[in-house]
């Protein structure tokens, strides 16, 4: 069996971490088996390097090693691609076709981004990995393939059988077992040493001398999050190559081609309780504003009303001292220093309705949206009791009742309008 040293220098595998180390280690002990390998890891970590490990130390390594990208494929043809199909199968089969799986027969196939397989690939590869058995596309003939499936994914398989995006039994049986490489931002001591790697072989793709970074570029380099990992850091490591002048990189031209780096430090994510004044929509915005509207008319309506059946109007005042700060600000009711200026504001006629009030009315939208244009106060309880009294059929005790007024009030009304 190889060490891990010989592995790591045998296949380019840059980097001492111990978590790593770890995982090539298993690669080294699952290769001689015919065990399911799930590999796993964010995007950009080197995943593609394990399967090529498990097969070259395998007894399957001379004979095929085919890698598909399942992300890659359409949905309507990754199937045919993986099985195969027959003539006349779809539109387009001209010919019977083999599949992936028929062409690694004996070797390894490795299947790259399998949480992105549509449910219907996931169930024909389920039947491959219990027994062996696949069907072509069109074709009603069971077939037998000999293949060793290793597996990789950056997806949290969890949350994708949560969300039934993928299968759990069909996670179980790649899952045999599970290696997965850590991030680049957890290999500190690894990053430095990628990117002179990187910075090396650049220059002799290039022929030009080596860049080379300062003590406070390469400070920014280990506190980067790199959240595309090694690609990413690849990607860097080339365009300062190709593109800066001079060969020593200060922090300053680093920072140039490290995007948002101002924005690295981390952050508390979860759900969190939403507070009882938190609102979700705008529709919850604008039920409490209604609501609040409403209230504050109640207590105009209240206040209009109090205010017609009392003549004192001090009386009224002191009595409602608190209503009338709740309706008008603290500043506002400052202003209101006697019982006749409120009544002035109010605008309100001995014996009117409630309605006749400009406050009521400065309102009325939510009671009357059919109503466009503001009527004056007096059209206003014009029609009202033009209304009631048609309601009533010219009974005025009913219609002084529905107004909120008394008769005697309602019949001097009527004289006053000649109705």
């Amino acid at each position: 069996m190889e060490s891990v040293h010989a592995i790591k220098q045998r296949f380019g595998i840059i980097g001492d971490d111990p978590k790593l180390n770890r995982s090539i280690e298993k690669a080294i002990q699952v290769a001689p088996t015919d065990i399911s390998v799930l590999v796993t890891g964010e995007s950009g970590v080197g995943k593609e390097s394990i399967p090529r490990i498990i097969h070259s130390l395998s007894h399957r390594k001379h004979n095929k090693y085919i890698a598909v990208n399942c992300g890659a494929i359409p949905e309507g043809t990754i199937d045919s691609e993986l099985f195969g199909h027959e003539k006349g199968a779809f539109t387009g089969a001209s010919s019977t076709r083999s599949g992936y799986f028929e062409e690694a027969d004996g070797g390894t196939i490795f299947l790259d981004e399998v949480g992105e397989l549509p449910l219907p690939t996931q169930v024909r590869l389920l039947r491959v990995l219990e027994n062996g058995e696949f069907l072509k596309v069109g074709s009603s003939k069971t077939q037998k393939t000999d293949v060793r499936i290793v597996a990789a994914t950056n997806v949290k398989m969890f949350d994708a059988i949560q969300k039934e995006r993928f299968r759990e039994d069909l996670y179980y049986r790649l899952s045999t077992v599970e290696i997965n490489l850590p991030p680049l931002r957890d290999r500190k001591n690894d990053i430095h040493l990628l990117f002179r790697k990187f910075a090396s072989d650049f220059a002799n793709k290039y022929k030009m001398p080596t860049i080379r970074l300062d003590d406070d570029a390469v400070s920014t380099l280990l506190k980067f999050r790199w959240s595309g990992n090694i690609r990413q850091l690849r990607n860097v490591a080339e365009q300062i190559s190709v593109l800066e002048q001079t060969r020593q990189i200060s922090v300053e031209k680093l920072r140039a081609y490290l995007p948002d780096a101002g924005s690295n430090l981390p952050a508390v994510v979860g759900q969190t309780k939403k507070s009882e004044s938190d609102f979700s929509s705008e529709r919850e915005i604008l039920y409490k504003v209604l609501f609040d509207m409403k209230s504050d008319l109640n207590d105009l309506k209240k206040l209009t009303l109090e205010l017609m059946e009392n003549g004192n109007n001090a009386t009224v005042k002191e009595e409602n001292k608190s209503l009338i700060k709740k309706i008008y600000s603290e500043e506002d009711s400052d202003a209101y220093e006697s019982a006749e200026d409120i009544t002035e504001v109010l605008q309100l006629p001995e014996d009117s309705v409630v309605s006749n009030t400009p406050m009521a009315d400065k309102y009325h939208f939510a009671e009357d949206v059919e109503e466009e244009e503001t009527l004056s106060l007096q059209e206003k309880e014009l029609e009202l009791i033009e209304k009631s009294l048609e309601r009533h059929s010219g009974k005025r005790k009913a219609a002084a009742k529905e107004l909120g007024i008394s008769e005697r009030t309602l019949y001097r009304k009527i004289k006053q309008y000649d109705l």
